[in-house]
């Protein structure tokens, strides 16, 4: 009994003292400048007792005893774990991680890391971008993230690139993604005077990429991000010391593959053999060359002229930058850059320049409770916009027995060779004209200022820290202008002369300026939202919840005048309007929307993603304009369940689940700005009944048109695996529907005012999967080696078109019958399909000509034995390869893809044997080379149904190498400067069984294509 009484008093004894044992802790949490750090989570290790600091950084944590762990937990810095040894207080100081920095990725209106996203997104930064010979932002991109096909129109300096993800959501409305830089949308449409419209931003100057693609990561932006996302951030000021980066390339650009045309000898030796009756037409004098054993040579004046030689050149690319990172007043982290980028195209006059400028500043203020981000990027670009169709094709047809240059005396061009023809007592030019004058003797300046630029204030409430107001406002302003003229030589004209009639002096050749435009484009941005973030310790970790407001509004200015030749006055004037005497455009759109998010933590396991945002449009009427379109998502943190935590092969593990709706209003290139709206024109003076008193016509619209709405599902998961990341990457399965498709389609007689406009017609089906992989295979001091790969599979078709059994795409006509048009939107096929006849061939292969399958078996080739076969491929993928062995790097990057169509136009436009007589005009045109195999003799002329042969359907199945890049890095430069040297090429190869020039054309149809250069670059880098 008196030991129970005397274990009891030694309890009471020791209770009190264990009380007072559970201590309290003051601390303050600084960055590694000094500065307090708000919002930093404290926790005692194996409990749930945490509190977070506040906006001076303070924090005080109770109930704690001797030998507690705190860990100290920031996004952006290093976790830090120290042992409580009884103090009172304590200052802490963190230090950032760039790992983790580098796993911060932008969302719309925020951010995240890449554990906790819920929707299917990746991020491509500045270690992974396409190297080389880069002269647009796209160009970083290419081939580089699952589902995302960035195909341009060819080698253009300023090319504009089809970017699709997921393959789109309509067939006929814009299927761009919506291009967000910097916090502002920039316009989906073009500038005058602008191909690309991501030429705006310095390639030097981007940070990251962040691709949103599946509905619950875009849903946030609303109508606009129905066909994805693409987030750019560009790079930021420093809050160490100042940093300074000079970097200079310069590039040699050569064509590759040409298309194969006859030589003046085999010209001449086909002319002979299947048009000898045309024999007397190869000489320039008089000269008759009947006999088939005469041999080409100069005393006859027949010549042997490479046409694509004399408008093809070896390009030269330069590209100069200068940027300076710092730290202003110690207050303001800062960074400035310019550059100059001069790119001569392959074309011969073909040139493009472009100066650039930007600064941004990311101060903070309050004991960083303000954060304000400040941007601004201004460019001025001109370019040489060649005639390049007219000088391709005439490459490829002009008679290669002429000459270039003609220098005879009476030579009214220049200098320059060209057929003429007297008709009605004129002269004209016969047949195709000389493509080197056209692109010498004709220029066409494009000039383009634009500046984007946004203010962000981003402030956290000192009374409540949790919560957030954010304003961005921003504006989008270009100013462009356009004049097209002819060079002195080429402008030479003649009136008739009374009584005279000389046809030695009565001609009229590129009269002078047809064109001439300024235009005027401004996209203003206002958007605020409030947030709310909350860490808690029960069973709901953490919290955010956000609202705002979003307004855009789109103003397009411009004043357009077109010159007519005046046969009577015999000089170029000015087209008058009756209606518009200014020749002036104004067109306006409006986007207003309001949206919310929640993001629910769960036993920091399962992550909640809900939204909603109301979309409206001033393209549609005000009973239709709002649309409204909700996400969620769901993810699974696998890796932090207990069962799986300690296994020390898996780093990270999450599952993805989510499904979203989105909206599509963009028709302006369908219908114009005011597609449902009731507008009237002025009639011409021809329809008066009364002098004086104009009648006024309708326009088309359509009161009635709606949302295009497009919902998806997404199921993914992300995994990384073994030390340093061995493997890692993500993998998503999707499918999709879009319902109320938008279309420009047939209309009955007597029902729209038009013949045809745009409706809801009905909808789209599409599902896929995307792998992206990477693999760092070794990674120690001396020696890496990573490889990144991505493979991506979509298929897509029309489920309903209301009762219509396809649509025409819209593209222009085929080479040889311009009226008609290949590809289809048809039901229960893939969009974009080329509507064609099955060619019958012979037991040796070769096709019969004009003879097809019978399909229907009904004895007839008619329509209904065309059948329908995809343009678009459904297989894409690439990978790269990245050495370094101490200061050595070697990288190579690869993309492509399998199956798709191309159809050769260059087959049927020069591959038959009648192509080279003259119709309606005594010039000859050249043709595919027979002698070579580019062209088929059984082929003798294209009529019918010829040109609708799937003979002429090539599989585009092809692998490029984008570019190698070796590079050697001198630590030591100079005292505190390093220097890198490298060699580039890029464009190196491509490999495909495509008989023409290139596989890669975004709408299937190879039709004088601008050749896409390879280029030599050798570059310094030179960072100090």
């Amino acid at each position: 009994m008196k030991t129970i009484q005397k274990k009891l008093l030694f309890i009471l004894f020791i209770l009190p003292l264990s009380l007072l044992a559970q201590s309290s802790l003051k601390g303050t949490v600084l960055d590694n400048l000094g500065q307090t750090l708000p919002g930093v989570n404290v926790l005692v290790k194996g409990t749930q007792n945490g509190v977070a600091t506040d906006f001076d950084g303070n924090f005080t944590i109770n109930n704690l005893k001797k030998g507690d762990v705190l860990v100290f937990t920031y996004v952006g810095f290093t976790t830090k774990e120290l042992v409580y040894d009884n103090q009172t207080e304590l200052s802490v100081t963190l230090t950032e991680d760039a790992q983790q920095l580098s796993d911060i990725i932008l969302i719309g209106y925020g951010s995240t890391t890449k554990k906790d996203a819920t929707g299917s997104l990746i991020s491509v930064t500045a270690k992974d971008f396409n190297k080389g010979s880069i002269v647009s932002a796209d160009q970083l991109l290419t081939g580089k993230a699952s589902g995302v096909r960035i195909t341009n129109n060819g080698g253009q300096p300023d090319s504009a690139p089809n970017i699709r993800i997921r393959g789109g959501s309509s067939i006929s409305a814009n299927n761009n993604p919506l291009i967000v830089i910097d916090g502002i949308a920039i316009d989906n449409t073009n500038p005058a005077g602008v191909s690309n419209p991501l030429s705006l931003i310095n390639p030097n100057d981007i940070e990251s990429f962040t691709i949103l693609k599946d509905a619950s990561a875009t849903a946030i932006y609303g109508s606009r991000a129905s066909n994805g996302v693409i987030i750019i951030t560009t790079k930021k000021g420093t809050s160490g010391t100042p940093e300074f980066n000079y970097s200079s390339s310069v590039g040699v650009g050569k064509i590759g593959k040409t298309i194969n045309v006859m030589d003046g000898n085999e010209f001449s030796q086909f002319i002979r053999q299947y048009h000898p009756t045309l024999s007397n037409k190869l000489g320039v004098d008089s000269g008759i060359v009947d006999d088939p054993n005469t041999e080409i040579d100069e005393s006859r004046k027949i010549y042997n002229t490479d046409w694509q030689d004399a408008i093809y050149r070896t390009s030269i690319v330069s590209d100069n930058n200068f940027s300076a990172r710092a730290n202003l007043f110690k207050k303001i982290p800062f960074r400035a850059s310019v550059g100059y980028t001069k790119n001569e195209g392959l074309l011969k006059t073909n040139d493009y320049e472009r100066y650039n400028a930007s600064i941004k500043l990311t101060p903070k203020f309050f004991n960083e409770h303000l954060k304000v981000d400040v941007n601004a990027k201004g460019i001025s670009s001109k370019k040489n916009a060649v005639d390049e169709g007219g000088a391709i094709g005439g490459a490829i047809n002009m008679d290669p027995t002429k000459p270039i240059y003609d220098n005879s005396l009476n030579n009214r061009f220049g200098g320059y060779y060209q057929n003429t023809a007297l008709v009605d007592n004129r002269y004209i030019i016969d047949g195709q004209s000389n493509p080197l004058a056209l692109l010498e003797q004709r220029n066409r300046p494009e000039e383009a200022q634009r500046f984007l630029g946004n203010i962000e204030f981003d402030y956290k409430m000192h009374s409540l820290p949790e919560l957030r107001a954010v304003l961005n406002l921003g504006v989008d302003a270009t100013k462009s202008k356009i004049r097209e003229d002819y060079t002195n030589n080429a402008v030479q004209t003649y009136k008739f002369i009374d009584g005279n009639n000389d046809p030695n002096t009565n001609f009229v050749f590129n009269p002078g300026t047809n064109y001439a435009e300024l235009q005027t484009r401004t996209n203003t941005t206002l958007e605020g939202y409030l947030q709310y973030t909350k860490n808690l310790n029960g069973i709901i970790s953490k919290f955010d919840v956000q609202g705002g407001y979003s307004y855009q509004n789109f103003k397009n200015d411009g004043v357009k005048d077109l010159y007519q030749y005046n046969q009577t006055t015999g000089i170029r004037e000015l087209v008058i309007n009756e209606n518009n005497p200014t020749n002036r455009y104004y067109n306006l759109l409006n986007l207003q929307s309001f949206f919310g998010r929640a993001n629910i933590d769960f036993a920091n396991r399962y992550l909640v993603t809900l939204s909603l945002r109301a979309d409206g449009s001033s393209l549609y009427s005000k009973e239709n304009r709002w649309g409204y379109f909700p996400a969620a998502a769901l993810a699974w943190k696998i890796k932090d369940e207990s069962f799986i935590k300690n296994i020390k092969i898996i780093n990270d593990l999450k599952l993805r689940l989510s499904y979203g709706e989105t909206g599509q209003q963009d028709i302006t290139g369908l219908a114009g700005f005011y597609p449902s709206t009731p507008l009237f024109e002025v009639g011409n003076n021809n329809s008066q009944y009364l002098p004086g008193v104009n009648l006024y016509s309708p326009k088309a619209f359509n009161p009635d048109l709606t949302w295009e709405k497009t919902s998806t599902a997404n199921l993914g998961i992300d995994f990384d695996f073994f030390k340093n990341s061995i493997v890692s990457g993500s993998f998503d399965i999707f499918q999709r529907k879009t319902n109320d498709l938008l279309a420009k389609v047939p209309l009955p007689p007597g029902q729209g005012l038009s013949d045809s406009f745009v409706k809801n017609v009905g909808s789209t089906e599409s599902k896929g999967f995307e792998l992206n992989l990477n693999s760092n295979v070794i990674d120690n001091d001396n020696f890496k080696f990573s490889i990144n790969s991505n493979i991506a599979y979509a298929y897509a078709k029309v489920s309903d078109l209301q009762g219509i059994s396809q649509i025409p795409t819209g593209d222009s006509g085929l080479p040889i019958q311009t009226n008609i048009q290949l590809a289809r939107h048809a039901v229960g096929y893939q969009p974009r399909s080329a509507w064609v006849f099955e060619q019958l061939y012979n037991s040796n292969g070769q096709p019969i000509v004009g003879s097809y399958v019978d399909r229907n078996g009904d004895n007839k080739i008619t329509n209904e034995d065309r059948y329908y076969k995809a343009l678009t491929p459904n297989w894409t993928y690439g990978f790269g390869l990245s050495f370094n062995y101490k200061n050595w790097d070697l990288s190579s990057n690869f993309r492509g893809q399998l199956g798709g169509q191309v159809y050769n136009s260059a087959k049927v436009a020069l591959g038959w044997i009648d192509k080279a007589k003259p119709i309606n005009t005594s010039s000859l045109s050249n043709v595919l080379n027979f002698y070579e195999g580019a062209a088929d003799p059984n082929f003798v002329n294209i009529q019918g149904n010829i040109p609708l042969s799937d003979y002429y359907l090539e599989d585009a199945t092809f692998l490029r190498c984008e570019n190698i890049v070796l590079g050697y890095v001198f630590n030591n430069f100079s005292k505190n400067a390093s220097l890198r040297i490298y060699g580039a090429l890029n464009n190196a190869f491509i490999l495909t069984k495509y008989s023409g020039q290139d596989p890669e054309n975004f709408n299937g149809i190879d039709s004088n294509f601008y050749p896409r250069p390879k280029v030599y670059t050798l570059g310094v880098n030179l960072n100090f």
